[in-house]
């Protein structure tokens, strides 16, 4: 990926905020705020991964989006095809996966 402005690069500050948070904020808070902010760093440490993720999109079976690609499987477009339609239903899945909860599919 090209850095458009150099560095630090948008991952590195996210990456930076979230450390800042899961150190500092967690250890000096209780209650509420300390799982606010638990869950400020679950979501900044998701945006990183999803920055830092190179991987090639899955194929939409010829389909631009996602949403096309759901509209003609419930229009039926692809019954014929429900083979290749779970396939690349569990390849979105996987690669969301892998960006929202690392890990998972050793679980």
């Amino acid at each position: 990926m090209t850095q458009l402005h150099g560095r630090p690069t948008a991952a590195e500050l996210i990456a930076a905020v979230a450390e800042f948070l899961e150190t500092d904020v967690l250890t000096a808070t209780s209650g509420a705020v300390n799982f606010h902010t638990r869950v400020a760093a679950n979501v900044l440490r998701s945006v990183e991964r999803e920055l830092l993720d190179d991987s090639p999109e899955p194929q939409l079976l010829g389909f631009d989006d996602e949403h096309s690609l759901a509209a003609a499987i419930r229009a039926g477009e692809l019954d014929d095809r429900s083979a290749e339609v779970v396939v690349t239903l569990r390849r979105l899945v996987a690669h969301r996966l892998a960006v929202s909860h690392p890990g998972y599919d050793a679980e």
